[in-house]
């Protein structure tokens, strides 16, 4: 099974091969004596869209945490472009190049919108280059830019979320780290919202590590998946052939056989009686 993340687009495919920007070694993190990560490794190359999948409690967010410094692992390393960053405090591996947008959005709720974009670029002292950023995050996100002078705790779930991501992206970071981006948002906002996320990957080139529950729409937008259960990597590779995985699609995407195929084959077992392939 391949082991790296690759780009969908034929153009990307010609490229050469990806510098490694993130590489989670082996990792275990505990909440109190919960172990949350167990012996966990992924990686995330420049450019990259890589997802991890996994129900409530696998493990997921534990590991976003673990990467940005909220969480110290017991054992293994994190490594950010080839330097050790495992144990940094939170402000520390901020300023190493990594912007994590937490699950929740997390908006400083009394300042205005352009306020928190200029939060995002703190650590940067490019003001020009910030201001063109600005720019950039309001031609993303139109409606950010007819609010940048209202308060963030006034605008809807979806426009407080495009604000978190827009605020990440003024840090400038080397790789963003993206908590359940689809969290209580509509259908169609989840749909606005991860066709932006494309866009800035693919456009910008945004190094990306998305954490996200619809796994159909992570599989969709993702070049490389991991798929975790109770803390460990149980399966990986290109979301291409992650999404024709027979547990997969099962298991996540809701597309277990039919009942004339059932009938078919003899198999009458309940759902909850099968095992993934994977135990």
């Amino acid at each position: 099974m391949a082991k790296t993340a690759t780009k969908k687009t034929a153009s990307k495919a010609t490229e050469a091969p990806a510098t490694k920007v993130l590489s989670v070694e082996n990792i275990e993190t505990y909440y109190g004596p919960i172990q949350a990560v167990k012996g966990l490794s992924i990686e995330v190359k420049e450019g990259a869209l890589v997802t991890l999948l996994g129900a409530n409690g696998a493990g997921k967010s534990s590991t976003l945490k673990t990467i940005s410094g909220i969480l110290e692992p017991d054992k293994g390393r994190v490594l950010l472009k080839g330097q050790d960053i495992t144990g940094f405090r939170p402000d520390r591996v901020a300023a190493q190049g990594i912007a994590h947008v937490p699950e929740g959005r997390e908006v400083f709720p009394f300042l205005s919108v352009r306020e928190n974009l200029l939060m995002g670029a703190y650590l940067r002292s490019d003001k020009d280059a910030v201001e063109r950023d600005i720019e950039a995050v309001y031609d993303y996100f139109p409606i950010l830019h007819e609010r940048a002078d209202q308060r963030a705790v006034l605008l809807s779930g979806g426009q407080q979320q495009m604000l978190a991501i827009g605020r990440a992206l003024l840090s400038s970071p080397s790789i963003m780290l993206l908590d359940e981006p689809s969290l209580g948002l509509s259908p169609l906002l989840v749909q606005e919202i991860f066709a932006i996320i494309t866009r800035l990957n693919r456009e910008r080139g945004v190094t990306m590590l998305l954490v996200e529950q619809n796994a159909s729409v992570a599989l969709e937008h993702a070049d490389y998946g991991y798929v975790l259960e109770l803390g460990r990597i149980v399966m990986d590779g290109p979301c291409t052939e992650l999404v024709k995985s027979k547990d997969v699609q099962e298991f996540y995407l809701g597309m277990g056989e039919s009942s004339a195929e059932t009938a078919e084959s003899g198999r009458e077992d309940k759902r909850w009686k099968r095992k993934k392939t994977w135990r």
